[in-house]
């Protein structure tokens, strides 16, 4: 007997039209409900309705405007995958707590592995991302390694899931 899993099970709660909507609003986040109603072939009441269906299920989690750092002059992005010294049980807690304070901080991501953390920064240039690391990212608690790896191309980039 095949066990589904939660995957299937939402796919299963949701149709093709609810498909057509996602792939349309993850293609252009400002597109009307009327123009995504008309291109998907349902009234716009319809519509409204199923987008407030999937946002109140979770499936559409926020519409966001996405910034080009670079158009802001953040020039410089470099990963950090960091390891932390675990012998304090708290460590995790108070390392997150504290990363997030960094204004240059822009995603925080923890792992199963030798890694623990991973840290992406955005700086103007290189001396700036110097003066972020040794001000602020070295005083960090409970850190045992740091490895930095510094963003030469974005090659692909998928804001969107598979749908």
């Amino acid at each position: 007997m095949h066990k589904i899993n939660k995957f299937e099970k939402i796919m299963q709660d949701i149709d093709v039209i609810d498909i057509k909507i996602l792939k349309m609003m993850q293609a252009d986040a400002l597109l009307s409900v009327a123009d995504i109603a008309e291109k998907v072939g349902v009234g716009s009441a319809s519509c409204w309705r199923r987008i407030g269906r999937m946002e109140k299920s979770g499936i559409i989690k926020d519409q966001v405007a996405i910034i080009d750092p670079k158009a802001l002059g953040l020039e410089v992005e470099v990963s950090l995958r960091i390891t932390l010294d675990k012998t304090q049980t708290d460590a995790f807690d108070r390392f997150i707590e504290a990363a997030r304070k960094v204004k240059e901080v822009n995603e925080i991501q923890t792992f199963l592995g030798r890694v623990d953390v991973r840290l992406n920064i955005l700086a103007r240039d290189m001396s700036h991302y110097q003066e972020i690391y040794r001000s602020q990212i070295l005083l960090l608690p409970h850190i045992a390694d740091i490895e930095a790896l510094m963003l030469i191309s974005n090659v692909m980039s998928k804001d969107g899931v598979p749908l």
